[in-house]
């Protein structure tokens, strides 16, 4: 759902990215309650992860394919959705710059759609689900999976009311098409999220809120996060995302263009001067501890003084 330059006019990319940059200043502040010495390395950890899964498109129907936001899962595990919306907007900032995923001038509403509606149409969700099934943390992945899948939807609408404001797409038909094929992605977004809070609340609940981290046992999630960005992102699919189906379904992708011209090193996930699949590896690898090293960074800068 990731928003290339040319999409949205400049005044919709000017006031998403007041808003978004409003938001993530509130953020800063509210994050510091969430964040000790030991847990911010969960911030680098949370953040990695979301970028590794983000390149793995899985088919859902139609020749389009869908990927992981990670917004009411970062929520969830940081136990906060200001800190969810750090560990996104620092996703969404990588991406643009370093690979040319999603627009530059964009970039305020991505974190906008995906960083802010998505997690907290998530996270308010989440919250009474989880209560109504009971509130014990065996049910926290259902409760979740539930809300993860209904804030892809929501963050899709948002996506779609931009590009009508744009003259992109007419509302009546970017809407319908827009929540349609997010509804099925979402689907995958919820099985994605209650799979692995599943994992985490059975053998790393350490790693959840209120617990503390037990840093010593970092190798298996770090492993795993360097899997995912370097091993399972070459089976993703090449199938167009939701966005890039509608829009191609409803003739509006040639709108897509550069607008600010910077160079991108790891542009589409490859890096320059290799070939196959050894450079999308190495980009998914670089990537990964980019967003740890930078969300880590942020970590530190956020935490309370006496943590």
């Amino acid at each position: 759902m990731h928003i290339p330059d040319g999409f949205v006019s400049i005044p919709v990319a000017g006031a998403t990215g007041l808003a978004s940059a409003a938001a993530l200043f509130i953020a800063f502040g509210r994050s510091q309650e969430a964040f000790g010495s030991r847990r911010a390395p969960i911030l680098g950890l949370t953040t990695a992860f979301i970028f590794a899964a983000q390149m793995i498109n899985f088919p859902v129907a139609g020749g389009t394919s869908g990927h992981l936001l990670g917004g009411t899962l970062a929520a969830i595990v940081l136990g906060s959705p200001w800190a969810a919306t750090l560990a996104m907007s620092t996703v969404f900032v990588i991406q643009a710059v370093l690979f040319a995923d999603g627009g530059i001038t964009a970039l305020g509403a991505n974190i906008l759609n995906m960083g802010l509606v998505g997690i907290w149409v998530g996270w308010l969700l989440y919250q009474p689900l989880q209560r109504l099934l009971g509130g014990s943390r065996g049910r926290l992945p259902l409760a979740a999976g539930i809300a993860a899948a209904i804030s892809v939807v929501a963050a899709s609408i948002a996506c779609a009311i931009e590009l009508a404001i744009s003259g992109t797409i007419p509302l009546n038909i970017g809407l319908p098409a827009m929540a349609g094929v997010h509804i099925l992605i979402g689907i995958g977004e919820g099985l994605i999220t209650g799979g692995v809070l599943s994992y985490l609340v059975k053998v790393r609940p350490d790693l959840l809120p209120g617990e503390q981290p037990q840093l010593q046992k970092w190798l298996v999630p770090v492993v795993s996060i360097f899997l995912i960005a370097g091993v399972l992102s070459l089976f993703a699919s090449t199938w167009p995302d939701g966005l890039d189906s509608v829009a191609e379904k409803y003739r509006f992708k040639d709108k897509e263009a550069p607008v600010v011209e910077i160079p991108t090193p790891l542009a589409d996930y490859k890096v320059k001067g290799l070939d196959g699949k050894i450079s999308t590896s190495i980009a998914g690898l670089l990537g990964s501890g980019v967003c740890f090293a930078v969300a880590f960074g942020i970590a530190n800068v956020v935490k309370p003084k006496n943590a």
